[in-house]
């Protein structure tokens, strides 16, 4: 039998998550439209799908509408490192809140299945550990990062709505720190980071003493929840966590990038960034229960194949 070939739009297609997703869902057989802006998105991420006669590139801004037939929408488009959302704040809210709006719109005339792509930044610097969904979370309205956070989380707010007053078929997850090849190397992000600066021998930078604490996802792992989530039952909504529960000190992971990369790197200590969560753990019960999902990929597995990618990547521009 023939199987039906979705058409599956992608924003945010040419980041770290998006192009990921885009090669899983080729993988499995659907038409994949991509749509980016390539404000934070980077189109070598994309150069090995672009032969594919099933794949798109539309250069898009979903503070925009855009007009498509599709069948399934993954809504990633959005700034996700404090670096790039706090370079613009301004356009990252409007991204988040503009971006669903459209998407949202889009889904409802089409009526396709649309997931959100939302952010454990929603948790704030939580009060309760670990973080499970029916927690509220604990956010500064105000500060450096609620671009970021507040906009996620009126999106998810904006999802919920759609849901119940126009009755779509919406997906709400609610991702924590994923690391993995294609990662920007200046994203800010604590991962790269730490594997940047021990690949160049320069110190390795920890914010605050290194006792906070991260649960850290691979890229594979995570695409396959968010899989998971798109196909679940209809009734199956969200928020859902999805990360990796195991947790680490921020020293910790500096350590195991030092043991990996060979680096003679120090590290040394700065002060801790405004409103930086303490603690950042899921509470994965909904989703293992729900979807079946659980990460398998273990840190020190996962960080090899990324300390691979950016030596790699360090070899080509050398």
């Amino acid at each position: 039998m023939k199987r039906f070939r979705k058409t599956v739009l992608v924003t945010g297609g040419a980041g770290f998550l998006g192009s990921h997703l885009c090669a899983r869902l080729l993988d499995e057989g659907h038409h994949v439209i991509c749509a980016d802006n390539f404000y934070t998105g980077n189109r070598e991420n994309l150069v090995s799908l672009l032969n594919d006669p099933y794949f798109e590139v539309l250069r898009h801004d979903v503070t925009f509408p855009l007009y498509l037939e599709v069948d399934q929408i993954y809504n990633l488009a959005c700034p996700a490192s404090p670096v790039h959302y706090q370079h613009d704040p301004v356009q990252t809210t409007k991204t988040s809140v503009h971006g669903a709006i459209n998407m949202l719109g889009l889904a409802k005339r089409t009526g396709a299945k649309i997931l959100q792509a939302s952010t454990s930044e929603v948790y704030g610097d939580p009060t309760v550990h670990p973080q499970s969904e029916d927690y509220w979370g604990n956010v500064n309205p105000i500060g450096l990062r609620s671009c970021y956070d507040e906009s996620k989380r009126c999106a998810e707010t904006l999802f919920f709505d759609y849901y119940r007053q126009h009755r779509l078929q919406v997906k709400v997850i609610r991702i924590f720190n994923t690391y993995g090849p294609r990662m920007h190397p200046n994203d800010g992000r604590v991962v790269s980071n730490f594997i940047v600066q021990a690949l160049a021998g320069q110190p390795i930078t920890i914010y605050g003493d290194g006792s906070q604490t991260r649960s850290f996802c691979y890229v594979d792992d995570l695409i396959d929840g968010m899989v998971r989530m798109m196909e679940s039952p209809d009734d199956v909504t969200g928020p859902i966590n999805l990360g990796n529960p195991r947790e680490f000190t921020i020293r910790q992971l500096a350590e195991l990038v030092v043991e990996l990369t060979g680096s003679t790197s120090k590290i040394v200590y700065e002060p801790l960034p405004s409103d930086d969560p303490k603690q950042r753990c899921p509470d994965i019960s909904r989703a293992k229960a729900l979807l079946n999902w659980t990460p398998k990929v273990p840190l020190e597995d996962g960080l090899a194949n990324t300390v691979a990618y950016f030596r790699s990547v360090q070899m080509a521009v050398a």
